[in-house]
């Protein structure tokens, strides 16, 4: 009889940790090794219990995802990891490949799309969601944001909503995306620009042109 694959989970929604094992164990070539809620408990686990692939969540309370892959990888060197995301935007997409990641699936996938991902993964073979594949082709074909611009096009969204003066609830709201999301992008644009104020966040937008000076508020 063939070994079922192994697979560990890391993500801090236990939710989330739930519905994938039910996913996942439903097949019977498939089992759920261990579950981890943050990227720390992963690299333990991950040095004792190596399973086939890891199912590793892009953005977590700490460490993210994508900070803690290389060292989860040296911890684990034959292990595929399938990186899991509310995150679409390609910018993400491109940064967990560079980082390691041998495929990347948005969190609102079909089950069958997780089934797959972990087999084409466990293959050896690279895996990304169809919409992710048109998605960061069609950016790369664009230029969106031009070779120096260090900011994806839904960083440019959030930066101009900051640089408005929005807060995390009210870009979250504009964007259609959760607060949590709202804070990580607003995070990954501090720490991408290195700016410490608002007037600094202002200064950049204008001068990227995501923000006409015009409609920057006075006291900036």
């Amino acid at each position: 009889m063939t070994a079922r694959m192994s697979i560990g989970i890391c993500d801090d929604h236990r939710l989330v940790r739930s519905g994938l094992r039910r996913v996942i164990e439903a097949e019977d070539d498939m089992r759920v090794s261990w579950e981890a809620g943050s990227a720390e408990e992963a690299l333990e686990l991950v040095s004792r219990l190596r399973p086939d692939v890891l199912v590793l969540d892009v953005t977590m309370p700490g460490r993210s995802g994508i900070d803690a892959l290389p060292q989860l990888r040296d911890a684990a060197p034959g292990m595929k990891v399938l990186m899991l995301s509310m995150q679409d935007d390609p910018a993400y997409v491109r940064e967990a490949f560079a980082a390691g990641a041998n495929g990347y699936l948005i969190k609102d996938a079909a089950d069958a799309d997780l089934v797959k991902a972990l087999h084409e993964v466990a293959a050896g073979h690279r895996y990304l969601q169809a919409v992710l594949g048109a998605r960061l082709a069609s950016t790369e074909t664009a230029g969106v944001n031009g070779p120096d611009d260090p900011l994806s096009e839904r960083e440019h969204d959030v930066l101009r909503l900051l640089a408005l003066g929005h807060t995390n609830h009210e870009v979250a709201a504009a964007l259609f995306i959760s607060v949590r999301t709202a804070e990580t992008h607003r995070a990954r644009i501090v720490e991408k620009l290195g700016v410490k104020t608002r007037a600094q966040l202002v200064r950049y937008a204008i001068d990227a042109g995501v923000l006409d000076l015009e409609v920057a508020s006075p006291g900036a």
